[in-house]
């Protein structure tokens, strides 16, 4: 399973981390990843993929580089989804006169 690093900012850290080492998090390690493996659907740091490249040869990790190509974390969707304003409630309706995205009470509070 994809493991994000919750955000960091949360913490009063200005840093943000995004994946991290799906090995390395089960030796209770943050490392941040460095490749994600789509056969294995697992993230990894530089060291490990090392490992996982001489037992899986015919596996083609993608690098940083290719980042487009990993799969967006579930708390990365869920905040993306989340409204600013009423944090329990999920953006699901679109104001055209605002040009926003918004919940259910936004949209009865401030938009027609």
């Amino acid at each position: 399973m994809a493991t994000f690093l919750q955000s960091t900012i949360d913490k009063g850290s200005d840093i943000l981390q995004d994946f991290l080492c799906s090995t390395c998090q089960d030796k209770k390690l943050d490392k941040m990843a460095d490749f994600y493996c789509e056969t294995c659907v697992k993230f990894y740091c530089g060291k490990c993929i090392g490992m996982h490249s001489q037992l899986f040869v015919k596996h083609a990790p993608y690098g940083r580089g290719d980042l487009k190509k990993w799969p967006v974390a579930k708390q990365v969707e869920d905040f993306l989804l989340k409204c600013d304003v009423h944090k329990d409630k999920n953006l699901e309706l679109f104001c055209d006169n605002h040009i926003e995205l918004c919940c259910t009470n936004c949209a009865i509070l401030n938009h027609r």
